[in-house]
């Protein structure tokens, strides 16, 4: 945990899985497809690095929208258009070159990721008890494993740690900040080490990702000091500087740290796959980072001072408390069809298939639950469910996560509140045991020199603290990426949304506890479970209704944790057909999801919710407050299923039908319904063209 290139958790009690999750941020506003690609074989190498197989990978992504006025981009910047199309084919060159599944992820659109998109790449891996080691040993051979060394990806770390601007394309870095990928040679790199690690040849492993060797050596030998020649290391090409070769980030590298008896088996293994070796010093045990060009010394280092030398940043943070406006709005429920559809029809919310689609979900053979379900696979899934081929046990693992940089503009202690709790709840969705799981933190930030922006980061860690503390979660690994602003010639300064993802990691007790979010049969109850409150800022209804007033950003719900262990215990008795969390476009969204995906109608009777607050129904159908799921029971099984929720928020809002239509009602009040066809309801989740 946070000492490795990625975080371990058990599984089965025979395998362990590893979690990481990267950020490629800058890389992908200079060059998309390059940047992205680079992101997602960076991750499945920290995934080597401790001695696991990559067995899945995760993208979320965040872009300014498409259609953004092209007197809106900063100068000097790429469009949207070319940027999005460039990060998404980068994801999919690697992963299915690489015959890894990408299984979970999202796309969100705002403005002010014009010139600073978001580029967030996770990895899972598996492998069995004790096959880590990480203990290097005087005397051992330092070994870098795959690609040659170029000036590709020179001063990438450094050039990731700056504000863009519109002269960043003309930095003197700017031709060598884009590390270039090649999943081919990663993937022979990969078998190496994986059978390398069954033989048990190397006593300690890393990835060589940022800041290249220096980096790689440096932390593996903190311990005992190493001597390294540099002259050893395999080139791309001629004229590389000692520096050049010792800071390069070129990919699709390894290091080892390997004891002289077991280097010829390793060799064996690199001709076997045609993997370059290159033996390029030893561990001294001297405490001395010593690094030598033709004999001539290069670095001499203490490694206290190293790794502890450097002086602690002090900054100053400010937080300015948010002021909450708490009205509520109403709106007849018979004139919501319209803005039901256009909801559905946001970018933000509607389908994703065009890009899942690019991307192999299906490899390994180990998908259970995919990024797209139901009757057509179009609907659109909570979390992904892996059953590893490679083990015995009949113990799956569900990948998800929490986002939503829009609450981010308002409180971003909510913020970070909200995607903890939306990362649990994907989770549990699919049949994830709540006590059986791991998150991760990966911040993208403005500035952190500035005051608002570091007071903002200090509140969402705070939440993260707060929220992982409430569900009794620990962070197993986590990443930050500041500096996301762009300056413009006239020094105005335009900082990303603060943007935190949360990605969870939860083990299913049993593969076929791995439940969907289709609606499956005629007649079956639907509940609501959780408390629905006023919470309407930074909303789907919020941005497409203007003039709502309310910024109440969903707050922490004292009966989610608890909530999500009902919801597991009733999904593992065998009452649940259908599961799905409430987060963008709250009830509304989440039943018309549901039916969509199902191709079955769906009754919703508001006058059964529980309202001590005296809601409007816009906010019941609209408001985002977190804790809530909407479930599908089966008709035989309500009573155990109740029996699950003593104590919590419980409300029967509704019936399985088959009108082939969403209905809402309001009470017994008929003039107060409304009714949505299923096939309105797919047009416009699936962005065809809707009269509105």
């Amino acid at each position: 945990v946070f000492v490795d290139n990625a975080g371990i958790i058990d599984f089965d009690g025979e395998y362990v899985l590893s979690f990481k999750a990267e950020t490629h941020n800058h890389p992908s506003a200079l060059e998309p497809f390059g940047g992205a690609n680079t992101g997602v074989g960076g991750v499945i190498r920290d995934i080597m690095g401790v001695s696991a197989r990559p067995i899945a990978v995760t993208d979320v992504l965040c872009f300014a929208p498409s259609d953004l006025p092209a007197d809106a981009l900063p100068e000097g910047s790429l469009d949207p258009v070319t940027i999005a199309a460039g990060v998404v084919a980068g994801i999919g060159d690697y992963g299915n070159k690489m015959g890894i599944p990408t299984v979970n992820g999202s796309i969100h659109y705002h403005p002010d990721y014009a010139a600073n998109p978001l580029v967030y790449c996770g990895c899972v891996g598996l492998a069995k008890h004790d096959t880590h080691v990480t203990s290097p040993q005087v005397g051992d051979h330092i070994i870098v494993l795959g690609g040659a060394t170029g000036r590709d990806g020179l001063k990438g770390a450094t050039f990731s740690s700056l504000d863009l601007d519109s002269d960043t394309s003309e930095a003197e870095f700017a031709s060598t900040a884009v590390q270039i990928g090649d999943p081919i040679v990663e993937k022979d790199v990969m078998e190496v080490v994986l059978s390398a690690a069954e033989a048990k040849l190397y006593n300690a492993i890393t990835d060589c990702g940022a800041g290249g060797l220096s980096s790689a050596v440096g932390e593996m030998a903190e311990e005992l000091g190493a001597r390294v020649e540099l002259e050893k290391v395999s080139l791309k090409y001629s004229g590389l500087l000692p520096w050049e070769v010792w800071l390069s980030e070129a990919q699709e590298r390894m290091v080892l740290s390997v004891s002289a008896d077991k280097l010829p088996e390793l060799q064996k293994l690199c001709d076997l796959y045609g993997v370059l070796l290159d033996d390029i010093g030893t561990m001294t045990g001297t405490g001395i980072m010593e690094v030598y060009f033709d004999n001539q010394s290069i670095v001499g280092l203490d490694m206290n001072f190293l790794h502890d030398g450097h002086p602690k940043l002090q900054l100053e943070a400010e937080w300015h408390v948010p002021t909450p406006d708490i009205s509520d709005v109403e709106l007849p429920v018979g004139s919501l069809k319209p803005l039901i559809l256009k909801m559905l029809a946001d970018p933000n919310v509607a389908s994703k298939a065009d890009v899942i689609h690019q991307y192999d979900h299906e490899v390994l053979g180990s998908t259970i639950v995919k990024p797209l379900t139901g009757y057509r696979n179009h609907g659109p899934s909570d979390a992904a469910v892996i059953k590893p081929q490679f083990c015995k046990s009949e113990k799956a693992f569900a990948l998800a996560h929490g986002i939503n940089p829009h609450y981010g503009e308002l409180d971003s202690y909510a913020m970070a509140i909200s995607a903890i709790d939306e990362a649990v709840r994907n989770a549990v969705c699919a049949g994830a045991n709540p006590k059986h799981m791991a998150i991760l933190d990966n911040f993208c930030w403005g500035n952190p020199q500035l005051k608002d922006r570091l007071g903002s980061l200090v509140k969402a860690s705070q939440a993260c603290y707060d929220g992982a503390r409430a569900f009794d979660l620990p962070y197993i690994s986590g990443k930050d990426s500041l500096n996301n602003e762009f300056v413009s010639k006239e020094g105005e300064r335009k900082a990303i949304p603060p943007t935190l993802l949360v990605s969870s990691i939860g083990v299913l007790d049993n593969y076929t506890h791995a439940t969907t979010m289709d609606l499956k049969e005629v007649g079956n109850p639907v509940y609501l479970v959780g408390q629905t409150k006023c919470e309407l800022g930074a909303s789907v209804l919020a941005r497409h209704l203007k003039d709502i007033k309310n910024t109440v950003v969903p707050q922490h719900a004292e009966e989610s944790p608890q909530a999500a262990l009902a919801i597991h215990s009733a999904i593992s008795q065998g009452t649940v057909r259908a599961c799905h969390d409430l987060s963008d476009g709250g009830l509304a969204l989440a039943a018309a999801e549901m039916a969509l995906a199902g191709g079955l109608g769906l009754n919703i009777d508001l006058g059964k919710l529980d309202n001590p607050e005296n809601l409007t129904v816009t906010s019941l159908l609209f408001s985002e407050s977190n804790g809530r799921y909407l479930v599908e029971v089966d008709a035989a099984k309500q009573a155990e299923f109740e029996n699950c929720f003593e104590n919590l928020a419980l409300a029967k809002v509704g019936t399985v039908q088959d009108l082939k239509s969403l209905v809402v009602m309001q009470g017994k009040q008929s003039d107060s319904s409304l009714s949505i066809a299923i096939d309105d309801l797919e047009a416009a989740f699936c962005r065809q063209e809707l009269a509105l």
